[in-house]
């Protein structure tokens, strides 16, 4: 993990993307240790935190320590990445990717974040508070 790095539970998920989610897009990485393309994906993206230089953060959820996020999430498959901004759910994938997928991917994200009359156009709201 790198400083733009966080690995995120139930405890601390409402400020670790939720809250931060307002001041910059967070990408939060549900996955597994047990899951292959999970450790292929998870490196790639703590590159490109670091490379992007905070233009982003990372938050890591381990979803078999971690089951309400995942079903919360609707994470039927590992990895699945979703992308969060001013709160709302903004965008999402499943599985291993490339790099220049992933670029683009987080290019919108930011783009979005900081562009306030298109933020919200595809954006889902996040609600914090479900029980599985």
């Amino acid at each position: 993990m790198n400083q733009f790095t966080h690995a995120v539970e139930e405890a601390t998920f409402d400020e670790m993307v939720l809250e931060r989610s307002h001041a910059l897009p967070v990408v939060l990485d549900i996955g597994a240790d047990w899951c292959g393309p999970c450790r292929v994906l998870t490196p790639m993206l703590e590159r490109l935190a670091m490379a992007y230089e905070g233009q982003f953060e990372l938050a890591t959820v381990d979803a078999d320590e971690n089951m309400r996020i995942a079903g919360r999430h609707q994470a039927k498959g590992f990895p699945t990445v979703i992308a969060y901004s001013h709160g709302l759910i903004t965008d999402r994938f499943h599985g291993a990717k490339t790099e220049s997928f992933l670029r683009e991917f987080l290019d919108r994200l930011i783009t979005s974040h900081h562009s306030p009359s298109t933020a919200g156009e595809h954006a889902q709201p996040a609600s914090t508070k479900h029980t599985l």
